[in-house]
């Protein structure tokens, strides 16, 4: 199915993982303090997103606006949640791939050796996994909760729009103009891999390559797109209120957001989706984790 919105425990809290930095809590005018965790050496670090409200979606009148980003939408953030600050790595990936003898199966899009057009990425280990599909993302969740004994998950599409913004209203989680001094995305017009200013990598970067954004999250924007929780939607009309994922409709297609190294300008934005059927893999999605905290559901 083609993309839409594009042009696409350890129980142990490790020591000396905890990193205090004062935010605003998105639409509540109030500082918090937000923590980053890690229950293991092997495992993403997750950093704590305050509750709050926020508008999801972009405005009519936003440069690079699709349809299935309306219509704009209030959603209530009730409780904290945790977020992984970077996108799943390769190393973490291939932890997982070996402590719970999973494969892929995929001579067309192999994790382990990525290409694109034919032209090989040469990954680094802490550039972000790519050629994994939705189901891919649920087996390694699946395998981390079961190792740590926590909630792991992924984020819903409202979570992951909350958290990409950070309290900004503008396109970007920066402002409004597009940079690759702030982001890795591709050539405009769309599609497909360049360099420049900041950006040195012609394929995926190393997660942390970029400036992150208020919450202290990394590659929100760009790099590669990121599965959620959500079935797929043309729009947001009967998208939940209350932050949680839309469970219901084309559920044989998943949502994914914020845009990649492949596609352009229009992608690398907080309210640009992109939808592909759950079994899809290709070299510009990858995934990153949430985390529902304790007492939360």
């Amino acid at each position: 199915m083609a993309r839409t919105g594009r042009g696409r425990r350890r129980r142990t809290i490790q020591a000396g993982l905890v990193l205090a930095a004062v935010l605003a809590a998105a639409g509540a005018g109030r500082a918090v303090v937000a923590a980053s965790f890690r229950d293991g050496p092997d495992y993403p670090v997750m950093t704590t997103i305050p509750d709050g409200r926020m508008a999801i979606g972009s405005p009519e009148d936003e440069a690079g606006r699709n349809a299935n980003e309306g219509p704009r939408h209030e959603v209530a953030i009730a409780r904290p949640f945790a977020l992984a600050r970077f996108d799943v790595t390769r190393a973490q990936f291939a932890k997982f791939a070996e402590a719970a003898g999973y494969d892929t199966h995929d001579a067309k899009c192999d994790w382990r050796a990525p290409t694109s057009h034919g032209q090989p990425l040469n990954q680094g280990p802490d550039e972000p996994v790519v050629c994994v599909n939705w189901t891919d993302a649920q087996a390694y969740v699946a395998w981390l909760r079961r190792v740590t004994g926590k909630p792991y998950r992924l984020p819903s599409e409202a979570e992951w729009e909350y958290a990409a913004r950070a309290g900004s209203t503008a396109a970007r989680p920066w402002g409004p103009t597009v940079t690759r001094d702030k982001a890795s995305y591709g050539a405009d017009p769309c599609c497909g891999p360049t360099t420049e200013g900041a950006d040195k990598w012609l394929y995926t970067s190393p997660v942390g390559a970029f400036p992150p954004n208020a919450f202290g999250l990394s590659d929100m924007i760009g790099n590669v797109w990121q599965w959620v929780e959500d079935c797929g939607s043309k729009d947001y009309r009967g998208a939940p209120a209350d932050g949680s994922a839309r469970t219901s409709g084309e559920c044989r297609i998943r949502v994914a957001r914020g845009g990649a190294w492949f596609q352009g300008p229009e992608s690398a934005r907080s309210a640009a989706r992109a939808e592909d059927p759950a079994d899809f893999r290709i070299a510009d999605i990858g995934f990153r984790v949430a985390l529902s905290l304790a007492g939360r559901p």
